[in-house]
């Protein structure tokens, strides 16, 4: 297995109770309320930055990021990230929202940037139709299909693009890296 192919799914167990306070507020934010807006294609910032604290539940999400990310690395033993961590290593978190209306996409692209060992995307909403997304690894492609309450981890190079909404909902999502916190 290469290291780009892992790819891990589970579901947050308290998905219910973060669905609606966080789709309500989402739907209160406007334009002036993000602290930063990246990567503007095809008519839309498809990465949304603010505050955790403003919004309800993006703590509970990353905190569950947190410990599913903890069990596979510890239990990776270096296998598939290019040198292995310490047990006791912290890790830290930062994210940002996707808010997919009908008709658009999510571009390919993958997070390997900086120092990330795992990317992650949490489902908040995933209307029927909304758009899979699809992990790009030639000669394969993986498909997901997203449902609220869906965490998926996969490896920070790892291409992957995201369906038009054919929907007539928003799709909204949390993204986030996950690196190792600073001693």
């Amino acid at each position: 297995m290469q290291a780009s192919s892992l790819i891990v799914a589970c579901e947050h167990p308290l998905a219910h109770t973060i669905k609606g306070p966080l789709e309500r507020v989402f739907s209160d934010l406007g334009d002036d309320d993000f602290e930063r807006r990246s990567h503007f294609i095809g008519g839309r910032f498809e990465n949304l930055y603010l505050q955790a604290e403003r919004l309800p539940g993006v703590a509970e999400v990353l905190s569950f990021g947190l410990q599913q990310a903890r069990t596979l690395l510890s239990n990776a033993n270096g296998s598939w990230l290019n040198e292995p961590i310490a047990a006791d290593q912290p890790l830290r978190a930062g994210f940002w929202i996707n808010a997919m209306e009908p008709g658009q996409s999510t571009s390919r692209h993958c997070h390997e940037e900086h120092d990330e060992l795992l990317s992650g995307v949490y489902y908040v909403s995933a209307p029927a139709m909304s758009g899979d997304i699809l992990f790009h690894e030639p000669p394969f492609e993986t498909r997901v299909q997203p449902r609220p309450g869906l965490l998926l981890l996969f490896a920070p190079g790892l291409e992957h693009s995201v369906e038009v909404n054919r929907s007539q909902k928003r799709r909204l999502s949390i993204a986030f890296n996950i690196g190792p916190a600073p001693v």
